[in-house]
């Protein structure tokens, strides 16, 4: 595809919109459904933190066999708490902010453990009551916020910031934190938050299967026809390159796509 045409505020705008486009056509569109609870949505991630998906499951199910409910993790004993998420990567740091933030919604909810209330917020209020709490930061509580209650945030991780860039649609000095709030910008007047919600999981995908962080796949890649990063190291896309490129993709040859 070559190089959007500007009709939009900016061309930022421009390459953003042509990317959810794209990718949308690649990856198929997402059903915006839950992938889990809110309560396990927020814990799990908090526990994910520079940690493999297989760890981050394994402390949040030990932890939940170990202590029964989150009362029962509220109240463990810190170093036993500690030594039932050790497979994440800073479990000494993580235990007691799991304790902190489960006394808290405790007390917001009057002596519950969910987190459904947030369905009545408004969307600002949500996320400044989310990220006060100990490690929860934007991507965390855009997480939980769009994934389970539908507000129109986006959450931007390593992945969706690297590809993001690499096109061209934020700076290079941008940073993740940064970018939660430029990209939302950009986006926000145009997608609603199922299309945001689509935007963030082919973005996380692409960035995961295709756009690597070393040597990415750019003859797979769909962007190729107005990526900065492409146009520096290969030149301008031919019309072979782009007639080359797949058009979707293949979960046969390549893989099934991850959670």
């Amino acid at each position: 595809m070559p190089a959007p045409t500007a009709t939009y505020a900016s061309p930022a705008i421009d390459k953003a919109l042509a990317n959810h486009a794209l990718l949308n056509e690649f990856f198929g569109p997402v059903p915006k459904a839950a992938r889990r609870t809110p309560m396990r949505e927020l814990i799990s991630t908090l526990l994910s933190h520079r940690t493999t998906h297989a760890d981050e499951e394994l402390a949040y199910d030990r932890m939940l066999e170990a202590f029964g409910d989150w009362e029962g993790v509220l109240h463990a004993p810190l170093e036993d708490l500690i030594h039932a998420i050790r497979t994440t990567r800073w479990p000494a740091t993580q235990a007691p902010r799991i304790q902190e933030i489960l006394g808290r919604i405790k007390a917001e909810t009057g002596g519950s453990y969910s987190l459904d209330f947030l369905a009545d917020w408004d969307t600002e209020r949500a996320m400044a009551w989310l990220t006060d709490m100990p490690g929860i930061g934007l991507k965390t509580a855009s997480l939980v916020l769009l994934f389970n209650f539908r507000k129109p945030v986006l959450p931007v991780d390593a992945h969706v910031h690297r590809v993001m860039q690499r096109l061209g649609v934020i700076g290079p000095k941008v940073s993740v934190e940064k970018a939660h709030t430029v990209l939302l910008g950009l986006l926000k007047p145009e997608l609603d938050a199922e299309g945001l919600f689509n935007f963030h999981k082919h973005n996380y995908w692409h960035g995961q299967q295709i756009c690597f962080f070393q040597r990415p796949n750019c003859a797979r890649c769909p962007l190729k026809g107005f990526c900065n990063y492409y146009q520096e190291h290969f030149g301008e896309a031919t019309p072979e390159a782009l007639a080359a490129t797949p058009r979707q993709w293949d979960a046969a040859a390549w893989g099934q796509l991850p959670h």
